[in-house]
């Protein structure tokens, strides 16, 4: 099993699930909320974050849900535990998935990084006698640290621009300005920055196609500000991005100074406004 998962692009799909996970439980769209440590996130939405990622991950693997644990990998029952909390293990494990093999998964949400272990967790290894009410029990420091196999060593997870934001940015860009002025400081305060669909998404919260006012910021942030902002959903966008070293995918979307188009030679692309 080991062999197994160590041969797939593991460090990809578990950052992808992960991160599906963190924003899933978010939901930036509707809330407006991007940081698990955001005092409006409540704890018991943050332990939900392993929750999620469980489903993300069997879905990422090609896996599905198998019982009596969460899935099976190469015929043998898997547990998978994952944990926002701050702790060097510390994941709780049921009754169930005592004494079975357990994808036991990190998410740092202060460093934002991940890292994920396996481990059989023998009920020897295990806190506790008895367990809490529900006979969970969370791995010892000392057997978690002799006998769990390292998968993913701490990983970055995909970033988030808007933890970047200064205080006095954030009431800005969330203010009650108009989105594209809002989508307008967003850019400027943070000039090649790539920046995803989602979290712009986030700052247009609560709004019918909040993308269109995105989009129109554009021509404000051409004529005004000097800055052209390319989208990865077109090719040459794509390219001329990647000439300033922001490699950007389809719905990603950075704003680079016109001056370095001309210093570096790249023709600035057309302005478009839809789609």
């Amino acid at each position: 099993m080991f062999e197994w998962l160590t041969a797939l692009p593991l460090a990809d799909r578990l950052r992808a699930a992960a991160d599906d996970a963190v924003r899933y439980v978010l939901d930036g769209a509707r809330t407006w909320r991007f940081d698990l440590l955001d005092p409006k996130v409540d704890s018991d939405e943050r332990s939900s974050v392993g929750t999620k990622l469980q489903y993300h991950l069997i879905e990422r693997l090609g896996l599905k849900k198998v019982p009596p644990l969460d899935t099976e990998i190469v015929g043998v029952a898997v547990e998978i535990k994952g944990s926002v909390r701050n702790s060097t293990a510390p994941w709780m494990i049921p009754r169930e998935g005592q004494c079975q093999v357990t994808l036991l998964i990190r998410i740092d949400p202060k460093a934002n990084r991940f890292a994920a272990w396996l481990m059989r967790t023998h009920r020897v290894w295990l806190s506790g006698g008895k367990g809490n009410q529900d006979l969970k029990r969370s791995p010892l420091v000392d057997a978690f640290r002799a006998y769990a196999l390292p998968l993913v060593v701490w990983s970055d997870l995909p970033p988030q621009p808007l933890r970047l934001l200064s205080f006095e940015q954030i009431e800005t860009v969330f203010g009650s300005d108009g989105l594209r002025k809002r989508a307008t400081a967003l850019f400027i305060y943070l000039p090649e920055v790539v920046i995803p669909r989602s979290s712009l998404v986030t700052v247009g919260a609560g709004l019918h196609d909040p993308m269109k006012r995105v989009r129109e910021a554009k021509a404000t942030l051409r004529r005004d500000h000097g800055l052209i902002v390319l989208v990865g959903k077109w090719v040459d966008e794509r390219e001329a991005a990647l000439a300033f070293g922001h490699e950007i995918g389809p719905e990603d979307w950075v704003a680079v100074p016109r001056a370095r188009f001309a210093d570096l030679g790249v023709e600035i692309p057309p302005l478009r406004t839809s789609g």
